[in-house]
């Protein structure tokens, strides 16, 4: 399925614009708190076929960004990465989805519990420039296939590919389910304000702590992969 929107990205956005996308998203997925299996199926599969039709411009995009990555490299480091992901999710989407039955105490018998897994909600993912495309849609594959809708801010240091990918995921999904937000380090500030239900965070140790501390003022809970050892691994944000 390809979708066609007028405004293929936010660039450049202001608090006003990221609070009113988050909040289309946060109605969209009240208007369907628990997708069908059917549903998450078919957003996984136009994640790969995204990533199919724009592997090129994709790699060329990168290569331009980093001053010189081989096509090679690309697809070896990020593309297949993301598509085994993506195999996996597909194949085990089923039985993460089944209810699972535990067992209660004496004292609740002769009841049952079971284990439903729901979605969040809304997620926000950040991404370093190292590996631009594996370190957003990584992370994507296994939101799509919880059922969450989700938004995502490449790193300002790889802007051809924060475009090409904005483009692409506009063609490919609706701004409720899946958009992209480019811009520096005042929209990843502002970004990283928002009230998320999950925030993912991929980059040095000392910015992390300020995600961890933005994100704990709205009670979002996160996820933090950090390191450092590659900068810029990204733009400090302010205090």
């Amino acid at each position: 399925m390809t979708i066609h929107q007028e405004t293929p990205q936010v660039a450049d956005a202001d608090m006003q614009s990221l609070t009113t996308l988050l909040a289309r998203q946060q109605m969209a997925y009240r208007g369907d708190m628990s997708p069908s299996f059917a549903v998450r199926r078919d957003r996984l599969d136009r994640l790969e076929s995204l990533l199919v039709a724009h592997q090129d411009a994709f790699a060329r995009a990168i290569d331009a960004d980093f001053g010189r990555r081989d096509a090679i490299v690309t697809g070896l480091t990020e593309t297949m990465t993301v598509r085994a992901a993506l195999r996996h999710a597909r194949r085990h989407l089923k039985s993460w989805m089944k209810p699972e039955r535990v067992g209660v105490s004496w004292a609740f018998q002769p009841g049952r519990a079971h284990i439903h897994r729901q979605p969040l909600g809304v997620v926000g993912i950040i991404a370093p420039w190292n590996y631009p495309l594996q370190l957003l849609l990584s992370p994507l594959v296994g939101a799509l296939a919880a059922g969450n809708r989700a938004m995502l801010k490449p790193s300002e240091y790889t802007p051809a590919f924060g475009a090409a990918l904005a483009r692409a995921v506009a063609e490919t999904f609706r701004d409720d389910e899946v958009t992209v937000v480019t811009g520096g380090a005042d929209v990843a500030a502002a970004f990283t304000a928002l009230p998320f239900d999950h925030l993912i965070f991929t980059g040095s140790t000392g910015v992390g702590r300020k995600v961890a501390e933005v994100a704990g003022r709205n009670l979002t809970p996160v996820t933090l992969e950090l390191g450092g050892k590659s900068p810029p691994s990204s733009t400090p944000l302010p205090t």
